[in-house]
């Protein structure tokens, strides 16, 4: 098999909605990935922000051949010991003991559920962020703030208002006594790697204090450590009512979960919701043996640190604007050159990164990146940028 042949054979069998991939990658190992010809990249997307651990991790491996082995899938008709492990443990990184958890498969199933928790307070209306990205499933869909997204799929749930992300002032006027909830990217991933006012988050918690309601953080992409802390909004001292994961939880496998806190947490009732495959025993395996492994080898100090270092490196490359994010979520925003062109130079040379917009790369590698990895991209993005010049 070869590239052509393999993507030749997805346009004729898979539907258009992602249009034909460059190539087809067949094995990985950690950071590294091979496609069908044989050619090495350095994968610094890490399956959109999902291989926390990279591909075939041991840990992973371990867990999910031992769980496939034992028992693969109960439905939600019966409990298993994996599914209450993680959530005790999910709830125990929340620091509220009395927070509940609902598990799916994706980030757009979490935030579609945080949605439906939203209605059981007996208000309509909601407030999201334009460029935000919340999923593609209808409700999920119509929180996501960005118009080419939506306006195929019109009409939309109603009562869903988009203010500008970081605009406090925006926020204030928005939300009021009837907002059932506001959900907020603690770092707008999707939308180019954007991060808000230092005390932005602090005050739309002291805003929905005020009115009422809910506070949901997206944490799909920001989540599981990425930015150096386990969902990423720890930084601002807050404390949400709903948390949505997905990405990273599953440790490549799908899995999503919805986190309510405090009194949220009791606002679903049996046959509210539900989901076959969420909290499944072998992903849920997968998500345990992550965590403990992120834990035992202080990953998150190590990918502070990592992303300090990248983005003082990133920001000195002649042609680059600006660097944006935190730990290994990071957004390089450059000064002429397309995003895209830089991301099909660095696939040319052996570096697979996204075009997040025009002028947006996003890097999102697994937290075990080494440091030589690191050195590697930057060398590679310096030679692409000189020669692109």
């Amino acid at each position: 098999m070869t590239n052509k042949n393999l993507t030749d054979r997805w346009n004729v069998s898979i539907q258009n909605n992602y249009g034909t991939p460059g190539i087809a990658l067949v094995k990985g190992k950690g950071v590294v990935v091979k496609d069908s010809d044989g050619k090495q990249y350095l994968d610094f997307l890490a399956g959109i922000a999902t291989n926390i651990l990279g591909h075939a991790h041991p840990a992973i491996v371990k867990a999910v051949s031992g769980q496939i082995a034992t028992l693969n899938h109960v439905s939600n008709f019966y409990a298993h010991p994996n599914a209450i492990n993680l959530a005790e443990k999910l709830v125990e990184m929340t620091g509220d003991k009395n927070a509940k958890v609902f598990f799916c498969q994706s980030g757009a199933e979490a935030n579609e559920a945080a949605l439906k928790l939203s209605r059981r307070t007996g208000r309509l209306k909601i407030v999201a962020a334009q460029g935000a990205f919340h999923g593609r499933t209808m409700g999920a869909l119509s929180l996501t703030g960005q118009p080419a997204k939506r306006e195929p799929f019109l009409p939309l749930i109603k009562g869903v208002k988009h203010v500008p992300f970081g605009d406090i002032g925006a926020m204030r006027k928005a939300v009021t006594k009837k907002t059932a909830m506001v959900i907020i990217e603690p770092i707008m991933g999707e939308a180019g790697v954007v991060v808000p006012p230092v005390d932005y988050l602090k005050q739309v918690r002291a805003i929905c204090n005020d009115k009422g309601a809910l506070l949901v953080v997206d944490a799909v992409q920001t989540g599981m450590g990425r930015t150096g802390d386990w969902f990423g909004y720890e930084y601002s001292g807050i404390t949400p009512d709903v948390i949505t994961l997905a990405k990273g939880l599953g440790g490549g496998l799908p899995l999503g979960a919805m986190i309510a806190i405090g009194t949220a947490a009791d606002l679903f009732q049996p046959g509210d919701h539900g989901s076959t495959f969420g909290g499944n025993p072998v992903t849920t395996a997968a998500a345990l043996a992550a965590i403990k492994f992120i834990e035992s080898k202080s990953i998150l100090n190590k990918v502070e640190k990592q992303g300090s270092f990248l983005m003082q490196e990133l920001a000195m490359i002649p042609g680059v604007k600006e660097v944006r994010g935190a730990g290994l979520l990071l957004g390089i925003e450059l000064e002429i050159l397309k995003a895209s062109d830089v991301t099909n130079a660095l696939r040319e040379i052996g570096i697979l990164v996204n075009a997040a917009n025009e002028s947006t790369i996003r890097i999102a590698p697994a937290l075990i990146v080494t440091d030589a990895q690191i050195k590697k991209f930057i060398s590679s993005l310096k030679k692409v940028m000189v020669n692109a010049k």
